[in-house]
């Protein structure tokens, strides 16, 4: 398996290796003790999938503590454009973000540890996205910082996405107090 190391500290992209012939292919898409030798202990409770058409975008969501979660985050089928944005206040990189392409043809995966907000917009039509979670969802703990926030400046790279309304008024990050 390879890694790359992002440029916000704790965000990484593993390429697990794929084996394939004519019959298909098979991947090894979680190894408890290969990840935790790169992550340090890691306990995943919550397996997570959700379906989108193109242009869907959700985020930028995160739980706040003590129901945070660390994800390690996959397609299946299709691609997205993930996003990460740093809620660490003592980080250097505070209120920075990281994009990162996932693809199933790819099979690439992307970790965003506890402090982040995260986001995706799916490129494709049937787009599956998994999410490997480290804490059960809990919405009571649940926030939402607007995906279009200016002060973050991310470029999603479309025009016109589809929302749900809860992503629609997210928290304007100038006014968010992070909890991380």
């Amino acid at each position: 398996m390879e890694i790359e190391r992002k440029e916000i500290s704790g965000l990484i992209e593993f390429f697990p290796k794929t084996f394939g012939d004519s019959r298909g292919f098979f991947i090894e898409s979680f190894h408890s003790e290969r990840y935790s030798k790169i992550l340090g202990p890691i306990n995943f409770i919550q397996n997570n999938m959700s379906s989108s058409i193109r242009g869907v975008l959700r985020g930028l969501h995160f739980q706040k503590p003590p129901f945070a979660q660390g994800k390690l985050v996959s397609v299946i089928q299709g691609s997205v454009l993930d996003v990460a944005v740093d809620l660490r206040k003592n980080s250097p990189t505070f209120g920075q973000h990281e994009k990162v392409i996932l693809t199933g043809e790819k099979k690439n995966q992307f970790w965003i540890p506890e402090g982040f907000a995260h986001g995706f917009v799916a490129l494709e039509d049937n787009t599956i996205f998994c999410y490997k979670c480290t804490n059960y969802y809990h919405p009571d703990s649940e926030e939402t910082i607007l995906w279009n926030d200016r002060t973050l400046n991310i470029d999603w790279q479309i025009d016109n996405p589809v929302i749900s309304d809860k992503d629609k008024y997210g928290l304007i990050f100038s006014n968010f107090e992070t909890p991380f």
